[in-house]
Order: C-alpha cells, then structure tokens, then sequence
C-alpha cells in the first residue's frame, strides 16, 4: 500500500502538472527544464541530507534507520500468528509457575535459547530482545520480588527507555526531511549565482537558467513532504507496534502476579492489543486447551 502511495504521488504531481499546463506544454516543461535540472539539484538536497543525517546520529541509530526502512514493505512489527504464540507461551509459563512453584520456572529463564519450553514458541524463543526482558522479570520474582507494584514501575521505566531507542530511527529521519525544504533553497541559490554569472546570455538563456534553479526549491518541497517525511511517519508507527509487544508481556505478568489465574492474565493481556492482531476470546480459548500440560 506504501509503494502505491509513492506512485501515486508521482501521478499526482505530474498529472497536475500536465491538467495546469496541456500535455505538450507539460511535457516540454518535464524534458526541457526538470528533468536536466533534477539530477544536480538532487545531488546536492539528498546528498546535504544524508550527509548531515550521518553526522547527526550515532552508529546504532543509522543501523536501526536501515532495519525501520523495513516499515514500506510491513508496515506492523508483529501479526496476529505472532500474538497468539506469545499469549501461549505466557499461558504455559504461568500455568507451570501455579502447578509446580517458580522454582520449576529456573531451568527455562536461566538458559532460554536451549528452554523445551520455549522451544514450542519458536517467534518468541528467537526474538532475542523480548525473549531477555521476559526472562530478567521472571527471575527477578523467582528470587523472591513477587510486589507486582514494584515490578510494573521497573517495567515501565525499561520499556519508556525501549520505546526511545526504537523510537529514535524515525524521529533522526523526520528531522531530515524538517531541513530538505531549506536545503531546496540553498540548491536554488546556487542555480541563482550561476544565473547571474550569465546574466549577459539573451533572454531564453536566462529564462532556462532561473527555471533550473527554481527546480532545486520545487524538489526540496516535494522530496520532504512527500516521500522522506511520510517515510519518518511509518518507521515511527512501527516502532510503536514494537513496543506494543513489551507492553503485552508486562500485563500478562503483572495480572498473574496481581493473583489472576492463568488464563485470566493471558486474557488481560490480549485486550490491551490492537483489534487488527487481537485474537477473539473464543479463538484464544480454543488454541490454549489445545496446548500441551507444562512440563517442568
């Protein structure tokens, strides 16, 4: 759908265009004065912007910027399959938690990866940021810590720091596009010294150099509010279908801890999810008597 809006603006802008100005006369404007203008103009907006992005950020924020590009093509960091595999998982973790004690729970949290456990929930078992935040807050109860007041403030401070961290790709990004507009116009100036460095051509000269420059102000516009900022807009919205994740598993523990059985947790944590991945209560249901007694 992303890739669709992107075509879209091009037939948008261009379609305009040739509606303004006639098909022949938008055509000569696109070949005679645009389209030669465009790769110079771009050189320096997009290389300025990136430059200065790269100077802005640190090393873990461009890598993230590369893995939240990911946002044009899946758009949600999770689907409906995956929540329903960790609202399983937390299911059968609380489930051996009331039958056998947190004791029963060590082998599983101390070594994850190599857990038969969570070898049933392959997603989350290889998920290594949720699969470490899980198992640090099991442990931490397991050791005796069981005030689910204390364990929800220490949460929320881990997660407010993950939701700023995975939140800073595309607030990096959106600041970029906040400067292309400007760096539009320095293109344009520059195609304005250039003019006037020829101000004794005839007029047509002149009238095709002060078109070209004007391109650099046209292209700072449209990069920035068309494709760099709606770009900022859909890696931040999937950073917070990140968070989204941390936020589930926080509930489902601190309702159990609140004293919930097992399923009640699970269900607790399954409303707070968005409608576009929440399973129904029915659909959970079913999926969670399926599921196999917890071994220890």
């Amino acid at each position: 759908m992303k890739f669709l809006g992107m075509l879209l603006v091009f037939g948008c802008t261009f379609g305009g265009l040739v509606v303004a100005a006639g098909f022949e006369k938008a055509m000569h404007l696109f070949t005679g004065a645009i389209l030669p203008a465009a790769p110079g103009e771009i050189i320096i907006i997009m290389g300025c912007a990136v430059s200065a992005f790269l100077i802005a950020n640190s090393m873990d924020v461009i890598k993230g910027t590369g893995k939240y590009l990911s946002a044009l093509a899946k758009p949600a960091a999770y689907s409906k399959a995956d929540y329903i595999e960790q609202l399983s998982m937390m299911y059968i973790v609380f489930k051996l938690v009331r039958t056998k004690g947190w004791l029963a729970l060590e082998q599983h949290i101390e070594n994850p990866h190599e857990s038969a456990l969570f070898e049933q929930f392959p997603k989350f078992q290889h998920n290594h940021h949720a699969t470490t935040f899980l198992c640090d807050y099991l442990r931490i109860i397991s050791l005796g810590n069981e005030n689910p007041f204390e364990m929800e403030a220490l949460m929320d401070a881990e997660i407010a720091e993950i939701e700023h961290h995975e939140g800073h790709p595309g607030h990096a990004v959106q600041a970029m596009a906040d400067g292309i507009p400007a760096l539009g116009i320095v293109a344009a100036v520059l195609g304005v010294i250039k003019t006037m460095a020829s101000i004794t051509e005839p007029p047509e000269v002149l009238g095709h150099l002060i078109g070209g420059a004007l391109v650099g102000t046209f292209l700072g516009v449209w990069l920035s509010y068309a494709f760099v900022a709606p770009i900022a807009g859909a890696m931040s919205s999937k950073a917070q279908t990140e968070i989204a994740y941390y936020k589930s598993l926080k509930i489902g523990v601190i309702a159990f801890l609140n004293g919930a059985a097992p399923q009640v947790a699970v269900e607790f944590s399954r409303k707070t999810l968005s409608h576009s991945v929440q399973p129904t209560f029915a659909e959970l249901e079913e999926i969670l008597n399926e599921l196999p007694a917890p071994t220890a």
